[in-house]
């Protein structure tokens, strides 16, 4: 079995070796006409661990690890800020435990004693928030910190195939997952980029946004019922394809980041598998030619055509992914039907990109098999999309400040939010590094307004990254409020977007949501610090 890293992205091994590092940074050096140099990764050996305060009860024990690698794979997600510091080798709030339950009783008996001794309980899935999520940044008023990792909670416990639903333990990872529904031909259909080393129940618990572009963006589009362990007991709501009744129970823990509670199992509503695939790329040439994709994008977004893939990559976006050589914006389309060929649905989508000037091919051939949506443009782009998490960590040895925010905001505000919120982050690069790109490319698009994830790249000051990293992160992050959009879009909230998720979400509805902290975790153990703070009023 593959070693996960216990300080970067993925498993040990995987991505760039050391040549291939030295390739990426020189050649990044070249482009920032900055001098680059790559550092040697961090040895678990030589890491200095805090000494840990807690002792399991006996009964627990055996679920229970003290291990310097798990206690240091387990201290931070996987954000540029947590990549650093794992590099500089500083795991100075690594959780004193890591725990293991093997059902929902171990979850809920590791809960009552962390209630009983003042321990801050911190759930975990797979480790790869990239907002601070995970991380055990509590104060002396707890007597240490558990990390729940879920992972043994990892079986497809039920398929209804009638009703393609299915009950499934939240532990369970994506390729799991998906294994595990394969033989009934049917998928969950949900792959984020971290799809590899992460959860069920993280991607409930943080609001996950999958790779299709369009209809079923979120995790929550999925979610047919929950079942949640809290400190006042055990939360089930009931299997309903949909309901009037009240207020959703369901939406008060998806998006809750295991600050109200443990999501234990779920029921899922499931597709079928598809068969039938089409993708191809459009041309948007010329200094405008991200505004007319982005025009392109908006009319294939209302148009009902419900495209799987609607990638819009501006020109810089588009050459650092190989999907493009710089001189044009370039959008990735594609569709896939588990019903009917698709022909009709992609002749119809280009004929709305050429409306809007893009250069696109007449005709696309439709495919039976995966191999329709690993060609092109669009299979360059796929696969530096799944590489990109292990580039970094090389870039982030290198002292490079790399860095992603995505967002939402309403087609009618599109155009001056993206020109304002692209001026922010390019002047903060500037003055902060003296160097670096700012690019951008939507990863969903709605009717009324598309998602821009927009990506730093710039040369660090080694020692100083962490600071860099706070002051542009916090230009960009103002620049995304002030102009009408969300913190994030599908990211969640952590600690790191705490400050401006506060400014965003309404007054009454951050009162009622201390008030449910308060109801659920009256000792305050889940997660402190994320959403709400212990002892809120």
């Amino acid at each position: 079995m593959a070693t996960r890293s216990f300080w970067g992205w993925g498993v040990e091994g995987a991505g760039p070796d050391e040549s291939q590092a030295a390739g990426i940074v020189a050649g990044l050096a070249a482009r920032l006409e900055t001098p680059l140099e790559l550092r040697a990764p961090p040895r678990i050996e030589d890491i200095d661990l805090p000494e840990t305060r807690l002792t399991p009860p006996a009964a627990l024990e055996k679920a229970c690890s003290q291990e310097p690698r798990e206690r240091a794979r387990h201290c931070y997600g996987r954000s540029f800020h947590d990549l650093v510091r794992g590099a500089r080798g500083d795991f100075r709030c690594a959780p004193d435990l890591v725990a293991f339950p093997s059902d929902e009783g171990e979850v809920a008996a590791f809960m009552d004693w962390c209630g009983s001794e003042r321990v801050a309980l911190i759930p975990y899935g797979g480790g790869s928030s990239v907002v601070g999520g995970v991380e055990a940044r509590i104060g002396e008023e707890y007597a240490g910190s558990l990390c729940l990792d879920l992972s043994r909670l990892d079986r497809v416990e039920e398929i209804d195939r009638q009703s393609r639903c299915a009950r499934i333990q939240a532990g369970i990872y994506g390729p799991a997952l998906e294994d595990a529904l394969r033989p009934h031909q049917l998928t969950l259909r949900h792959f984020p980029q971290s799809f590899e080393f992460s959860t069920l129940g993280g991607w409930i618990a943080t609001r996950s946004g999958g790779h299709y572009a369009t209809l079923y963006t979120h995790i929550d589009d999925f979610v047919e019922s929950l079942r949640v362990v809290t400190p006042m007991g055990v939360s089930e709501s009931r299997r309903l394809p949909g309901s009037g009744a009240g207020p959703s129970p369901d939406r008060l823990w998806i998006g809750s980041e295991g600050t109200l509670g443990v999501i234990t199992e779920a029921w899922m509503r499931l597709q079928d598998r598809p068969h039938f695939r089409a993708s191809t790329s459009v041309r948007f040439e010329g200094k405008e030619g991200f505004a007319r994709g982005a025009e392109a994008v908006r009319a294939l977004s209302q148009s009902g055509l419900h495209p799987a893939n609607c990638r819009l990559l501006d020109a810089g976006e588009a050459a650092n992914s190989g999907a493009g050589d710089g001189d044009a914006a370039i959008l990735v389309l594609g569709f896939e039907s588990a019903d009917h060929p698709l022909e009709a649905w992609m002749q119809r989508a280009l004929e709305l990109c050429r409306d809007s000037g893009g250069l696109a091919p007449e005709q696309v051939a439709t495919r039976e098999d995966a191999a329709a949506t690993r060609e092109g443009a669009g299979g360059a782009w796929r696969k530096a999309f799944l590489q990109a998490p292990y580039v970094r960590n090389a870039l982030v040895r290198a002292a490079c400040i790399v860095e992603t925010f995505e967002t939402a905001v309403t087609w009618d505000r599109f155009e001056e939010f993206h020109a304002a919120v692209t001026a922010a982050a390019h002047d903060a690069v500037q003055r902060v590094c003296g160097s670096g790109s700012v690019s951008c490319r939507f990863t969903h698009v709605y009717p009324d307004g598309p998602a821009p994830y927009y990506t730093i790249t710039a040369p660090g000051r080694r020692g100083s990254e962490i600071e860099q990293w706070e002051e542009i992160k916090a230009a960009a992050s103002e620049a995304l409020l002030r102009e009408g959009g969300t913190i994030t879009h599908h990211h969640a909230v952590g600690r790191d977007h705490r400050p401006w998720y506060d400014q965003q979400r309404p007054d009454l509805f951050a009162r009622s949501l201390r008030a449910s902290k308060r109801a659920l975790d009256p000792g305050g153990i889940l997660n402190p610090g994320v959403l709400v703070d212990p002892g809120d009023d």
